[in-house]
């Protein structure tokens, strides 16, 4: 059998056990070994985390960390108020040494949501409270940027059918909401043609897909418990085959979609999933943080390990304050499958994890 017809193959394997894959998810999870790297990351004298939005690593092993730190700004001498400097991104090299800040100074940085690097070691950033997806090529120079923030635009959404032009109209039911503009979006993910994905998940409680050069294509989800619904959608995570998984942290789930949002089936069992990551490779693994809620941070926080189509592997940690415990983990970073970078929002850190 070629190459390609094995990868046929599995890619009809797994839409097939996707199709009933929905309690997988519940089987009994047994416990993984993993080790925590004591200060995987070194910081200058003047340089803090903060709240850790987003985690990162590139080909060569760098690693990037977008972090709720810095010293916000408004300015109010206008006809509307500017804010902009909550938030820095800064980059570490493969050993942990602290590298540069990316971005200093930038519009749309201010409550950090989330950072993820592609295939061609582009940086993208989330921006939860600006509203924007900005794009970074590898030396840390803007390409482009997806939505506005709120000061900065008053449009109505696009009509249903897209195109330009054209004034407000209802979306279908599931549909999402027509348009380009995001409310406090949470992550972002691509598909092997290098379609984009925007969680659009606080707000709008939906996808958004882009072509590869930003261009606005569609969306679906909207807030409800149903299938194609989301309470929110904290994270998002493309496998090889273009399915997208959607972590519906409220509704106590991960949604699977097909490449253009049609619902395949849902994992329960995993508590207040809010941390998505698919390993590269022929033989991935789908990693799930059961992150602790603000309101109870003493509760839950494991990381789940599964297979695409809802198997469950195991899982590992708790919540907590020591290492290899986890308080609120809002990224997981899984370029390999058994090294894994890990970001925080309770305990402002990142670690570093090997499993066994």
């Amino acid at each position: 059998m070629t190459t390609r017809s094995l990868s046929r193959f599995a890619g009809s394997l797994l839409a097939l056990t996707l199709g009933t894959a929905g309690l997988l998810a519940q089987g009994p999870a047994p416990q993984i070994n993993f080790d925590s790297a004591p200060n995987a990351l070194t910081l200058t004298d003047d340089v803090y985390l903060g709240e850790v939005g987003g985690v990162a690593t590139n080909s060569r092993g760098d690693v990037f960390v977008y972090t709720r730190t810095g010293h916000p700004t408004l300015s109010m001498a206008t006809a509307r108020p500017f804010t902009h400097g909550g938030s820095r991104l800064f980059q570490f090299d493969r050993n942990g040494k602290f590298v540069r800040e990316i971005g200093q100074g930038v519009y749309g940085f201010l409550f950090a949501a989330q950072v993820r690097v592609d295939r061609q070691d582009n940086l993208w950033v989330v921006d939860q409270m600006s509203g924007m997806v900005m794009k970074f090529d590898s030396q840390g120079h803007i390409m482009f940027l997806l939505g506005r923030k709120p000061e900065s635009v008053n449009n109505p959404p696009r009509a249903a059918g897209g195109g330009e032009g054209g004034g407000a109209a209802a979306a279908p039911a599931g549909a999402g909401r027509p348009q380009d503009l995001f409310d406090q979006p949470t992550d972002v993910a691509w598909d092997a043609q290098g379609n984009i994905f925007v969680a659009d998940g606080l707000g709008n409680a939906r996808v958004a897909k882009f072509t590869k050069d930003g261009v606005f294509v569609k969306s679906w989800g909207q807030k409800g418990a149903g299938p194609g619904q989301f309470e929110n959608v904290r994270s998002i995570a493309v496998d090889a085959q273009g399915n997208v998984y959607t972590a519906d942290g409220g509704n106590g789930r991960v949604q699977v979609f097909d490449n253009n949002g049609t619902f395949k089936t849902e994992f329960k069992g995993l508590g207040n999933p809010q941390a998505l990551c698919i390993t590269p490779g022929a033989n991935p693994v789908l990693y799930v943080s059961n992150s602790n809620p603000p309101t109870d941070i003493d509760t839950a926080g494991e990381i789940y390990k599964m297979r695409p189509d809802g198997t469950m592997l195991g899982k590992f940690g708790r919540a907590g304050k020591l290492p290899k415990e986890f308080g609120t983990v809002n990224a997981i970073d899984c370029r390999t499958e058994n090294t894994l970078y890990v970001g925080e929002i309770g305990n402002l850190r990142v670690q570093k994890l090997t499993l066994h």
